[in-house]
């Protein structure tokens, strides 16, 4: 959900990609009505949840809020405690990141949406500049030697305003500038789809802005039959509990009301107005346990190149795959030591064995079930009786 961030591309520093990021909540641009694939009014209480995770959470990182508040903006919820809380956090936030520069963004999600919050506040510089860095055959779209859906479709999104903006004369480009960008577009797409599994676009944390991308660049969802299999798929999933995470719950919602992040701040009237919502502002209730709790066992390794550290542990039922690692770490704090770091997605796993994920080297930890790659963190991914769990030391 990376590599350095290209400076050379139109010679933006860290603080001016920043205060980029902070137009992108405030831009005012006309744009698109609502979409066709959308929930439908009678079903619009199947996103209460997703509003009130938001509505409820407690918000500490600015930029991490960034997206929450985006989101807030574009459905139109009025919660003006919460949006002046938010917006003081990433301002803060960002007074930080421009006081101690060894910060910068340094992934191709961030560089699309830094060229996208340039694109919408009408910003003129350099845009045309970075359009090269964006190729569809780039190795940054790639992440353990598979599509990045997510990072495709922010690059989506950003190219389809540069693009417009070039058609309305807006932004100086010549006609060389406008068929890259509509070169791009085609195959980021294409990649798009071809990640499809059943309704779902890589996995369903980067279904949101899938949507989002194929609303402005594609045909797809004007086959009602499309749109049906991915509402019915997300719905189930939010049904679930899949988006209890706040910030995976703003990275669905605008998309399951029609809405891309081309819309900010524009009025539409869209089937769930912020009305058909039930927003409670009450902290959630515990749900007590139908079932007494009972223990599970699980196998955990830790793998660097061909070594294998492993063992057996006992943890509580219902526990996440950090309550592994830290119950292996108490066992054999050698071999299963590690650190993290807060994210906007959960904990971070940043460092195994006292060998750290470096951005530069393209390195990270991998975390894996029965041998394939999870799409939920340490903090949300629920282990089961008898599962595989590995931490493996992995390139991207």
């Amino acid at each position: 959900m990376s590599s350095p961030f290209l400076y050379t591309a139109g010679e933006m520093r860290p603080s001016h990609q920043l205060r980029l990021l902070g137009l992108l909540l405030f831009s005012l641009i006309p744009s698109q009505l609502c979409q066709i694939c959308e929930v439908s009014r009678e079903n619009c209480s199947y996103l209460n949840p997703l509003v009130n995770t938001m509505v409820n959470a407690n918000y500490t990182k600015g930029i991490q809020s960034a997206n929450i508040l985006l989101t807030f903006r574009l459905v139109q919820i009025q919660n003006q405690r919460l949006e002046q809380q938010l917006t003081q956090q990433i301002q803060e936030d960002i007074k930080k990141r421009e006081t101690h520069s060894d910060n910068p963004l340094t992934n191709y999600y961030q560089l699309s949406l830094a060229l996208l919050a340039l694109c919408l506040s009408n910003g003129n510089h350099s845009i045309t500049n970075v359009i090269p860095y964006f190729t569809p055959e780039n190795k940054n779209y790639y992440f353990g030697g598979q599509f990045s859906v997510d990072t495709g479709a922010m690059a989506v999104l950003a190219l389809t305003c540069v693009k417009r903006r070039i058609e309305k004369e807006e932004i100086e480009a010549d006609i060389k500038d406008l068929n890259k960008t509509n070169i791009y577009i085609t195959s980021l797409v294409n990649k798009i789809l071809s990640a499809k599994n059943d309704g779902l676009f890589g996995n369903i944390f980067s279904t949101g802005e899938s949507m989002q991308a194929l609303f402005v660049s594609s045909n797809y969802y004007k086959n009602k039959r499309n749109c049906q299999e991915t509402l019915h798929t997300v719905l189930h999933n939010i049904f679930q509990g899949a988006f209890r995470l706040p910030i995976a719950a703003a990275q669905i919602l605008p998309a399951l009301m029609g809405k891309t992040y081309l819309d900010v701040n524009k009025n539409c009237s869209c089937a769930c107005s912020p009305d058909k919502f039930n927003i409670s502002t009450d902290k959630p209730v515990p749900v007590t346990p139908t079932i007494s709790p009972s223990n599970i066992s699980v196998k955990y390794s830790v793998q660097i190149n061909k070594i294998f550290n492993s063992t057996k542990v006992t943890v509580r039922k219902g526990s996440v795959f950090l309550d592994v690692m830290m119950a292996a770490q108490k066992q054999n704090k050698a071999a299963f030591c590690f650190e993290m770091e807060d994210s906007p997605w959960g904990p971070y796993i940043t460092s195994v064995q006292n060998i750290s994920a470096n951005n530069n080297d393209r390195t990270y930890w991998q975390l894996l079930s029965n041998g394939q790659p999870l799409s939920q963190g340490a903090g949300s991914y629920v282990v089961k009786n008898g599962e595989y769990l590995e931490v493996r030391w992995s390139t991207y």
